[in-house]
């Protein structure tokens, strides 16, 4: 599996699994229970994994939706 986005931005995170939902494209946010690490303040990103063999469909995708800036390098 491949982090296609890393954010602490919980709106972004559940729109860019709608998207990736809608596109066929399972997803997996790792790093959810992490806000028990950091006192729920948000500081550690949360990351939207994809397949290796979907990863490439997944940035296209996303890049449509969140645009390049949101995304993993």
């Amino acid at each position: 599996m491949r982090a296609v986005l890393k954010t602490n931005n919980p709106v972004v995170l559940n729109f860019a699994e709608v998207l990736l939902r809608d596109a066929g494209i399972a997803a997996v946010v790792f790093d959810a229970a992490a806000s028990v690490m950091d006192g729920s303040l948000g500081m550690l990103p949360r990351r939207l994994m994809v397949e290796d063999e979907d990863y490439e469909a997944a940035r296209r995708v996303l890049t449509d939706g969140l645009g390049e800036a949101q995304l993993e390098p």
